[in-house]
C-alpha cells in the first residue's frame, strides 16, 4: 500500500487512488499520471518504489494538498468573516453562501428544523 501526502492509497487504478488525496480530483490525477509517465490504469500495488517516489515528488512540488490546502481554505473563510462581507456573514450564520433559496430546502446548511408554535387566540 503506497503512502503519499500522509494518505494510504487503496489498491485501485492510479487515477482513482490519487483522488483519495484531498485536493486532487479525476482531472488532476490523470494530469499527474501523464506528467510522471505512468499508466493511469495501473494498480497502486503494481507500482515500483521509484514510480511511487516520482508521484510523491510531482504532488509535493506542483500541488497544494491535504493540510496546506485545508488551512488555506479555512483562512479564506475566516478572512471573509473578518471583513464582514456578505459571504462572510452567510458563513457566520450557517446559511447557504452561493445564492441558493432558503425558504424551502437548505436543510443541510441550516440544520434540523426548529418548530415554531402556532398562534393562540
Amino acid at each position: 500500500m503506497a503512502r503519499i501526502a500522509g494518505i494510504d492509497l487503496p489498491n485501485k487504478s492510479v487515477k482513482i487512488a490519487l483522488t483519495y488525496i484531498y485536493g486532487i480530483g479525476r482531472t488532476s490525477a490523470v494530469k499527474i499520471c501523464s506528467e510522471t509517465g505512468l499508466d493511469p490504469d495501473k494498480k497502486i500495488n503494481d507500482l515500483s518504489a521509484d514510480e511511487v517516489n516520482n508521484l510523491r515528488k510531482e504532488i509535493e512540488s506542483d500541488y497544494k494538498v491535504e493540510g496546506r490546502l485545508r488551512t488555506e481554505v479555512s483562512l479564506n473563510i475566516k478572512r471573509l468573516m473578518d471583513i464582514g462581507s456578505y459571504r462572510g456573514l452567510r458563513h457566520r450564520k450557517g446559511l447557504p453562501v452561493r445564492g441558493q433559496r432558503t425558504k424551502t430546502n437548505a436543510r443541510t446548511r441550516k440544520g434540523k428544523k426548529k418548530t415554531v408554535a402556532g398562534k393562540k387566540k
